[in-house]
């Protein structure tokens, strides 16, 4: 936004909290960052004992686990305890979304025992996991036999089940869809302790549709059997400059993935994994990826750059050399590639570590980033948890494909966030009508990108403080949000639930569909056992009576009907 369209802002007068955030920095690197490192250095060695265990021992040791979560939830007295919640403390969580449901009476179920690659079947191309396998540790057994997941979240710290019971996406969800979408079957625990296995096609299909998006609030997962592909050693990228309007920087960014005659099936036009980023309203850099041997990565001339080394600079700011030097090519390990934002948190890291991007830190210090998103969260206290809230935004807007110029130019009108995450997805039209759900009738108006069976949408990533709060200006962050969630109710978008959302349950019924998880928590009795996933995702605190009240409704869907479109 040019300074000539921006709005004028009252200038805001700082309080302690601004401060204490602007010196965060110091708690950053002397606690934060050695604790974070020792816990991943830790983490990594239970992973290995873990994986050096045969397979029947690994899942000898599931079953007991299972069995005794089993028991556990047996031992509830509906009437004397609360609504059965897991036992991870609230800081844990990846994710700005406040988990305040556990302030409030709850029952505590531990499994914090599922975070074991329990197998990785070659002849089924399927990789069973615990739920608390994260993208780092499975990525790490996987990539070395040339598999992979069909999407791998970037952050390391990303747990299978946070990705299946919320919302987890990748640069190859434009052609795989949502990290849900790539799941065969869920072992789930039910409210009355019975363990079933649903899959699309089982007598459990209306419930293997239903998890995504549920927030563990229909069932306990514990174990996953999710999609392998086979990879290549080596991503192959180029990088693509945009210049122009917010409209041509999305136009550029559709052609990049989407071919104009409609071929979106065609491997030979479509790419392997895409992303851009919108670093202004007038520039962006389009990086489009194709799987690449050992052998044609190591040929002469070509350029290999291994970001993953502790000292290279943040992923974000090289893509950005792209707007000066132009269209370039490079190899970079599949792996490293796979968690190319971890280091810097994607550009959060900037906030957080301000000299965090220069050379020397970098070179000195680097090795020990990133700092773990649950030691910031548990080091941060009430009130810096609320001015983020307010000051800051870390939002992704799911919108059409075909909207995403007219969702970039509102992001830059209500909030001047840059840089700016696109990441293309597929919306299946499947054969039950989920929590999200494609656009009736896109199938015939032939958009780019756009199939038969699946419309394309748009991740439009807004992580950074708004424009306003860094110029010093007033900026109301609750009513943003608000006025954000209104347009994509217009738009037919969502709201990943684990941001901060200040949705109403009528308005998060607008947003999404509730029969499907309406229909299975009553057939499956969560109604009264697990509370409703607009209560758990509610902002603020939870208090005893509504707690009380939740575990005796009888959840009414007639609020869910208001503004939705028919099948």
């Amino acid at each position: 936004m040019s300074d000539l369209e921006a709005p004028l802002r009252p200038k805001r007068k700082k309080i302690w909290v601004d401060y204490f955030v602007q010196f965060r920095w110091i708690i950053v690197i002397f606690i934060v960052l050695p604790i974070s490192c020792t816990l991943y250095f830790l983490t990594y060695l239970g992973d290995v004992k873990s994986e050096r265990k045969s397979y029947k021992q690994r899942q000898k040791e599931h079953d007991e686990n299972v069995q005794k979560v089993v028991k556990r939830l047996k031992q509830r007295n509906p009437s004397k305890d609360g609504l059965v919640c897991t036992a991870r403390k609230p800081w844990i969580a990846v994710g700005m979304r406040n988990v305040d449901y556990k302030r409030a009476r709850h029952f505590e179920v531990d499994l914090s025992a599922f975070r074991n690659v329990l197998e990785i079947d070659r002849d089924r191309m399927i990789a069973k996991v615990e739920p608390l396998v994260n993208m780092g540790q499975i990525s790490r057994v996987t990539v070395p036999m040339n598999l992979s997941l069909a999407v791998v979240a970037e952050l390391d710290d990303l747990t299978v089940g946070g990705l299946i019971n919320g919302y987890g996406i990748e640069g190859s969800s434009h052609i795989y869809g949502l990290f849900s979408d790539t799941v065969v079957a869920y072992e789930i625990v039910l409210a009355d302790g019975s363990v079933v296995r649903a899959t699309k096609d089982n007598e459990y299909s209306d419930l293997f549709y239903a998890i995504p998006w549920s927030q563990g609030t229909l069932g306990l997962l514990v174990s996953a059997e999710i999609k392998l592909i086979p990879i290549k050693e080596y991503m192959k990228l180029t990088y693509k400059p945009v210049i122009g309007n917010i409209q041509d920087l999305a136009q550029g960014y559709v052609d990049s993935f989407a071919p104009r005659d409609g071929d979106q099936d065609n491997p030979d036009k479509v790419p392997d994994f895409v992303e851009t980023m919108i670093y202004s309203p007038t520039e962006g850099v389009c990086m489009t990826g194709v799987y690449a041997s050992k052998e044609e990565a190591k040929k002469k001339g070509n350029v290999i750059n291994n970001v993953g080394w502790w000292f290279k600079p943040w992923f974000y700011q090289h893509a950005q050399k792209a707007l000066k030097k132009g269209e370039f090519v490079e190899y970079i390990p599949t792996r490293e590639y796979y968690h190319r934002h971890t280091r810097c948190l994607y550009w959060e890291g900037k906030l957080i570590l301000p000299f965090g991007d220069q050379w020397w830190f970098r070179f000195l210090f680097g090795w020990l980033m990133p700092p773990k998103v649950s030691l910031l969260k548990a080091t941060q206290g009430e009130a810096i948890r609320n001015y983020y809230h307010e000051m800051h935004v870390i939002q992704d807007m799911l919108v059409p494909l075909y909207k995403v110029g007219d969702a970039l130019e509102w992001v830059d009108r209500e909030m001047e966030v840059y840089p700016i995450w696109l990441c293309p997805h597929r919306l299946y039209k499947l054969p039950m009508k989920t929590m999200v759900y494609p656009e009736p009738g896109f199938e015939l108006h032939r958009r780019q990108g756009d199939t038969q069976y699946a419309q394309m949408y748009t991740d439009v990533g807004v992580y950074y403080s708004p424009g306003p709060v860094l110029r010093g200006e007033v900026f109301d962050g609750i009513e943003a949000v608000r006025r954000m969630e209104k347009w994509l109710i217009e738009n037919h978008g969502f709201q990943p639930q684990y941001a901060v959302s200040e949705l109403d349950e009528k308005n998060f019924w607008r947003m999404f569909d509730a029969g499907l998880y309406e229909h299975c928590r009553r057939k499956y009795g969560a109604v009264g056992t697990f509370m409703s996933v607009y209560y758990k995702s509610k902002k603020g605190r939870k208090t005893e009576k509504e707690v009380q009240e939740a575990e005796q409704a009888q959840l009414d869907t007639a609020y869910a009907e208001v503004d939705q479109p028919a099948d």
